[in-house]
């Protein structure tokens, strides 16, 4: 096909993200108004089916192209979608999208007249479609308007099936669709969802996700290897590294002074915290103890917002591979970690039903086994991930980054601001007003407030503890205040994942469970949400810590040392 006419073919504009499950989606479908747009109707619930197919030599793949066979109301719909992201590899995706009616009886031949159909036959010839993965999702979607432009917000919640009917993954995205409108509209909803903790952008697509799942199960995909090689923008290869991670030493702080250019404090804060990512590695891959997954999920965390707080002082062309590719391990780590925090709430739950109610605890049984199988589903896919050429030559490249000196750092002039004692006592006091600006509606903040005031709360920590030493002894209390509004909305935000998912599973299974089942799950939700509750009543005090006259002074105190 000519590049003029591929130009001129639909593109689908969409933001994707992977989920750490589906309480982030639903929190946002919750929403009347996101980021000034309005919900045009209520929130519906669609279950699709969508067999993915190509030619047993994969002559669709090999064209740029995943083809996709969907039942509707309507009847079959073929679609097609590009494989290459039609952009420079940012969280919007633009992909070549034809679409039009389908007989998956029927040769393409014979289907009713459609662009689609027009690009099968030229692609495919008179070569049969074969089945290649199966994907079921159920749906949440929602639309939004704004002044000219409607959006379509969906949570998806997607099994990945193999060729015998077997789930061999299960995963969560979020997807925001622009349905008519400019895509600039799209920019508030990119600064509102990076806000979101459980959602990182997706640089995959569902079919690359579905067949690299049933690669590892084990399935045949003579199409599939030809979609990777469409797709494989770097050529990185997951086979396991045969070189050791390169150690770096752990100091006891990172070391920021207030005289240090802003870059190279960032890069005492990436170093310290990478170091600790690294000692962590090890005990992470055997597994026998989570706290090792946690301290390096945690080093994951700080890097990624040490790169908030002194991203702009280095060049991104130099540093987006970095911060990408930290992004996909923090993914990848807090989905197990995730589970983690859920079973071991779950199972403390569970042993204090032993003795009193056992017929409770036994019955609680199914959704805690569920979640361990989640569990070990998203430990295969981070072993991988950690296995992988790829991740081990980013970590190559990064250690190097981390400890050279002035690499990647933005230009800057004699008389720019540009050292710690500059920049930060603004970059401190912008956080906290990012925090103080919820004052007014502290009274009756409902949980997804609440959990916006946890990000803001995480930040303004971070941007103190990166330069703790520069601001001197004092620090410790301040910092004080502000972790203890951050656990106990932590607390809030548990409790709110726990009960979100327990619903999900007694609906989901609904018809796979005993009475005693779902009665003893349906006491766990009752219990999760009166904490939840709880924890919103007995807020006050943790927010009054960072909201008072007293902090604010202790605060201004802080940053006039610098």
């Amino acid at each position: 096909m000519s590049a003029d006419a591929s130009a001129s073919r639909p593109l689908e504009v969409e933001l994707k993200y992977r989920a750490s499950g589906t309480a982030a989606g639903e929190r946002l479908l919750a929403s009347d108004d996101l980021a000034g747009f309005h919900a045009a109707a209520p929130a519906e619930t669609v279950h699709h089916e969508d067999r993915y197919v190509d030619t047993a030599d994969g002559l669709l793949a090999a064209a740029g192209y995943a083809g996709r066979l969907r039942a509707t109301g309507r009847g079959t719909v073929i679609t097609l979608k590009g494989l290459r992201r039609l952009d420079e590899g940012g969280v919007t995706h633009r992909r070549e999208e034809l679409e039009g009616p389908a007989d998956d009886a029927a040769p393409a031949e014979d289907w009713p007249e459609s662009a689609a159909r027009d690009a099968v036959i030229s692609i495919c010839g008179d070569a049969p479609l074969v089945d290649r993965v199966l994907l079921r999702q159920v749906r949440r979607k929602r639309l939004y308007g704004r002044d000219a432009a409607t959006v379509e917000l969906s949570s998806d919640d997607v099994k990945v099936l193999d060729g015998d009917g077997t789930v061999v993954e299960r995963f969560a995205e979020v997807e925001l669709e622009l349905r008519s409108g400019e895509e600039s509209a799209l920019d508030p909803l990119v600064d509102l969802l990076a806000e979101v903790e459980e959602l990182v952008p997706a640089d995959t697509s569902k079919l690359e996700r579905a067949l690299e799942a049933v690669a590892q199960a084990g399935a045949p995909r003579a199409a599939g290897d030809a979609v990777a090689s469409a797709v494989a923008a770097d050529g990185a290869s997951t086979t396991p590294a045969a070189s050791p991670a390169p150690r770096l030493v752990i100091p006891k702080s990172p070391g920021v002074l207030a005289d240090d250019p802003l870059a190279e404090a960032g890069r005492k804060v990436l170093r310290f915290h990478l170091a600790r990512m690294l000692s962590r590695e090890e005990g992470t891959r055997t597994g026998a103890d989570a706290e090792e997954l946690h301290a390096m999920r945690v080093a994951t965390r700080r890097q990624r917002a040490a790169w908030r707080v002194f991203g702009d002082a280095f060049d991104d062309k130099h540093t987006l591979r970095h911060r990408r590719r930290l992004r996909d391990v923090a993914r990848d780590l807090g989905a197990v970690r995730d589970l983690d925090v859920l079973i071991e709430a779950a199972v403390a739950y569970q042993s204090g039903l032993a003795n009193h109610a056992p017929d409770d605890a036994a019955g609680f049984e199914p959704l805690v086994a569920h979640w361990r199988s989640q569990r070990d589903a998203a430990r295969v896919v981070l072993l991988k991930e950690l296995d992988s050429r790829k991740y081990r030559r980013w970590v190559d490249a990064y250690v190097g980054f981390v400890e050279t000196q002035g690499a990647g750092a933005r230009p800057v002039g004699p008389v720019e601001p540009h050292h710690v004692r500059d920049t930060m006592t603004s970059r401190i006091w912008a956080a906290y007003e990012g925090c103080r600006a919820y004052e007014p509606v502290m009274r009756w903040a409902d949980v997804t407030t609440l959990h916006d005031l946890r990000i803001a709360a995480k930040w303004l920590r971070y941007t103190l503890e990166f330069v703790r030493e520069a601001l001197g002894r004092d620090a410790g209390p301040v910092i004080e205040k502000v972790v203890a509004l951050q656990d106990h909305l932590g607390w809030l935000h548990d409790a709110d994942v726990a009960a979100a998912l327990a619903r999900q599973f007694l609906v989901e299974h609904a018809d796979n469970l005993t009475p005693a089942e779902a009665a003893a799950i349906g006491r766990y939700l009752a219990d999760r949400e009166h904490e939840l509750a709880r924890l919103r009543r007995t807020v006050g005090p943790a927010w009054r810590g960072i909201s008072s006259l007293a902090f604010r002074r202790a605060l201004g105190r802080l940053v006039a040392g610098l």
